[in-house]
């Protein structure tokens, strides 16, 4: 599909994963037109419950790939931990967006860092940490407390750990199992704060409103959109996201992180070059939400407003909290989100509930 030319209605997008991120990109794709067809290891999932199709095959299955491309117009995906090399298999056969470099990029936290000091953006001092005496040297040049974390595969505040002032070092090393690791200097900070940006085709970028985002457990809980933030600091922000994803040459989205400092700088933690968590607030509030943004940008369509016409909340419904859908239901201004999951457990995301209220200043 050449780049200045839109996938018509009617083509098939291919979705490689199955979670919940999956499920709302697809129900989006619907809304314009087009089919979706979702790969994934595990069978029957969120994404494959409102999908035409689903490949159920490893990632490291060149053949099921190989089918998989034939089968679709283009091959996008909703979350990163995905083998690059099975990218650059697609990326062959199928335009992939984003491209298996920008998933390259992001899915190694040292990478990742490199990548935004190269910009010239600030991030949390770090170091990358490959033994216990590398972790030990780099505890005397960033100081305790510090967060050592492994390079890849960590998410919801899995595959990390702070080291305080008498913690073992040793100890939090050995709870790696010998992963390669970064040690990041313990930012003071005042508030997470998240920006989401939508890139086309041609170049075009479309940032969402920067939102505020507070954790319970490692796991997001609560985002409230707009965050309380000067409007230079929300720029600022929403700038940072813009050059890394023109730097990055990424069609799709970019979700990016930060920490607001004490003393009113901006730390960039991580990205995710895909709908993000803290963006669930715009299916309610925005003239078009992420999912869409994310549908528009790999179909070659032109992007969207992202204006947001309403303030809002969004919680995370955790676990149990799926007990609460009675009551959420009878709740003036709130709107549900449910992800099809089954089964309920300690940690899992079940769905979220977007509480909409009247436009504010910020």
């Amino acid at each position: 599909m050449p780049a200045e030319r839109a996938l018509p209605a009617g083509g098939t997008i291919g979705i490689i994963g199955g979670g919940q991120l999956g499920r709302m990109t697809a129900l989006a794709a619907a809304r314009l037109g087009y089919r979706c067809h979702v790969y994934c290891p595990e069978g029957e999932g969120p994404a494959s419950q409102v999908a035409a199709a689903l490949t159920t095959a490893a990632y490291e299955d060149e053949a099921a790939l190989a089918a998989f491309a034939a089968a679709v117009d283009v091959v996008t995906f909703e979350f990163e931990n995905i083998p690059a090399a099975s990218v650059r298999v697609l990326e062959r056969l199928v335009p992939v967006r984003p491209g298996w470099r920008v998933l390259d990029t992001a899915q190694d936290r040292v990478v990742e860092k490199r990548f935004f000091n190269g910009l010239g953006i600030a991030t949390a001092p770090w170091r990358a940490v490959n033994s216990l005496a590398g972790l030990n040297q780099a505890l005397a040049e960033l100081g305790r407390p510090a967060v050592l974390k492994t390079t890849r595969f960590g998410y919801d505040g899995k595959g990390q750990s702070k080291i305080g002032a008498d913690d073992d070092a040793a100890q939090a090393w050995r709870a790696l199992n010998g992963a390669p690791a970064i040690l990041e200097g313990f930012v003071d900070f005042e508030r997470e704060v998240s920006v989401i940006v939508a890139r086309g085709q041609d170049g075009a970028t479309a940032c969402f409103d920067v939102v505020e985002n507070r954790h319970k457990n490692h796991i997001l809980d609560v985002t409230l959109a707009p965050a309380a933030l000067p409007a230079a600091l929300a720029g600022e922000a929403q700038a940072i996201a813009a050059a890394a994803a023109r730097a990055l040459d990424l069609v799709g989205l970019l979700a990016v992180e930060l920490f607001v400092s004490r003393d009113g700088r901006l730390l960039v933690n991580e990205m995710a070059p895909r709908p993000h968590n803290s963006g669930h607030w715009t299916m309610n509030a925005c003239q078009t939400d992420q999912f869409e943004q994310l549908v528009r940008a790999v179909c070659g369509l032109p992007l969207g407003s992202p204006a947001r016409f309403a303030d809002a909340e969004m919680t995370n419904l955790i676990g149990d909290d799926i007990l609460t859908v009675p009551a959420l239901l009878a709740e003036p201004g709130a709107h549900l989100h449910l992800y099809g999951k089954a089964e309920a457990r300690p940690g899992r995301k079940m769905g979220h509930v977007n509480r909409i209220r009247p436009l504010s200043s910020f």
